[in-house]
């Protein structure tokens, strides 16, 4: 199912919260009450709609999302903002006969190793073999706002090497991007493919369409990587119980589904999964569970999966999670629900402990608040949460919100490993006057670029841990250890 139908089925999902209420509340805790996030950008159509993805910081300080729908030729949006409220447009897609340039970005951007941002689009693109007017879906490159094609999906006779791309691209370690297609593939069922920086695409893995079938049908979010190489997933349906999947692949090409769902664990994974500092992955369910509205689980390399908490839709727990976890500082995972919350139902940002305590930190209020917060949270280096909704504003196209729940400044490491002489870039907040740079304590060359930004080198003799930034007003660490490699 892609997330076009999913947006559909939340409108349902609300409705069905607020029946379920009266029978749940002899069941639920009360949730401490939450904050309602102020809104930095109500969309009003020329700018973009149909908000399906969530933000990226990059290194120049500001935040970039995409619209999928909306924009001067109604082909979606590629949008940056400063945490501030200050929006500009960075590329209009569709902007000719058929969409060469691609539309309908439903993904959220990468900045790669390179400082330019790659992304994907579900339609458009040279090949029309998906439908009429339609196009198969392209990867993207924007340099300096300079938008570039690096792929047209269904180049391949009966689109082998795959269409309808919905997920954010992963970039590895060994500097290739990682990402998957919703449908096409040998089996219909979707696709695994690695794409050079040059644009090169090699499948390297495709999923079966069938009912029944044990790898899964239909991923629809970003690959994880390991640290031992491996990728891993979850699809939205399919495996022994056609309720989803998660599922692994190994640098060697050797696929292992890890865990088919069966509703009372969970089932739909529409989000992705994350890699938690203690080496198991975290992610959601958009239903199953307990109360049928969804969970958060935990699930290790070798397949074990916890369910950490089952949404109710009531008492302010939200229901229906959809965008992928966030681990912050304060070493929680931060995620969204598209419905309940508060009486309205709008939706909620909410953070969970590694063993389970779960909070809900914020709710939408309904048409300028926003609602249906589809995408997760990203936390700036200012500590902040920000994200994106599907409605509410004053056109009801959607917004762009923050949310402060007292999480400190950090600065964070790109890559997040890598060999002595390395370079690093640091990306964070207020870093002008800099004065020291020090990985797990030992002291590295440094050159501030701005004040997002510092490039530096892994130093001799640095070991595995936290970077730490001096600064004229603060002392700022890693939000996660740099690991250096032998």
């Amino acid at each position: 199912m892609s997330r076009y139908n999913w947006a559909m089925k939340a409108c349902a999902v609300i409705l069905a919260c607020g029946a379920a209420a009266v029978a749940l509340t002899a069941q639920t805790a009360a949730v401490p009450p939450a904050q309602v996030p102020t809104t930095l950008h109500e969309f009003a159509g020329k700018d973009g709609k149909e908000l399906f993805a969530g933000l990226v910081q990059t290194t120049n300080g500001e935040l970039y999302g995409t619209a999928s729908k909306g924009g001067l030729y109604n082909g979606g949006t590629l949008f940056k903002i400063s945490t501030s409220g200050s929006f500009m447009i960075v590329h209009d897609f569709c902007q000719s006969y058929n969409c060469p340039d691609g539309s309908e970005p439903v993904a959220a951007v990468t900045q790669g190793l390179d400082g330019s941002l790659y992304g994907t689009t579900y339609q458009g693109g040279a090949n029309m073999s998906c439908g009429p007017n339609y196009g198969c879906g392209t990867v993207f490159k924007v340099t300096d706002g300079t938008l570039t094609t690096l792929y047209n999906f269904c180049s391949l006779s009966g689109c082998i090497d795959g269409s309808a791309p919905q997920a954010p691209l992963m970039q590895g370690a060994d500097g290739n991007f990682y990402g998957t297609t919703n449908n096409g593939g040998p089996n219909g069922g979707g696709t695994i493919f690695k794409l050079t920086p040059e644009g090169a695409l090699a499948t390297i893995y495709t999923f079966c369409s069938q009912i029944g079938c044990s790898d899964g049908d239909g991923p629809t979010y970003a690959l994880a990587l390991a640290a031992n190489g491996s990728l891993f997933g979850t699809t939205v349906v399919g495996g022994a119980n056609d309720e989803g999947t998660v599922f692994t692949l190994a640098p060697n090409g050797v696929f292992t589904t890890l865990h088919s769902f069966d509703g009372a664990d969970g089932q739909n994974p529409y989000g992705g999964l994350l890699l938690g500092t203690d080496g198991n992955f975290y992610g959601t369910t958009m239903a199953g569970g307990g109360f049928n509205y969804g969970t958060v689980f935990k699930i290790t390399g070798a397949g074990v999966l916890t369910t950490l908490h089952s949404f109710t839709a009531i008492n302010g727990d939200g229901a229906s999670p959809d965008g992928t976890l966030i681990q912050a500082t304060d070493g929680g995972f931060y995620g969204t629900t598209v419905a309940g919350g508060d009486k309205r139902g709008d939706g909620t940002v909410f953070s969970i402990t590694p063993g389970g305590i779960f909070t809900t930190v914020g709710f939408f209020d309904g048409r300028d608040g926003g609602y249906q917060p589809l995408a997760g949270v990203v936390q700036d280096t200012n500590g902040n949460l920000y994200g994106t909704t599907l409605g509410g504003g004053a056109a009801g196209f959607g917004t762009i919100y923050s949310l402060s729940v007292g999480l400190v400044p950090f600065v964070k490491p790109e890559p997040t490993s890598g060999d002595v002489g390395v370079a690093v870039t640091i990306l964070g907040t207020n870093l002008t006057g800099t004065t020291s740079v020090t990985f797990n304590g030992t002291a590295a060359t440094f050159t501030v670029v701005s004040g997002s930004e510092i490039i530096t080198t892994v130093p001799t003799g640095a070991t595995t841990g936290t970077v730490q930034v001096v600064t004229p007003t603060a002392t700022l660490s890693s939000n996660v250890p740099f690991t250096v490699t032998p």
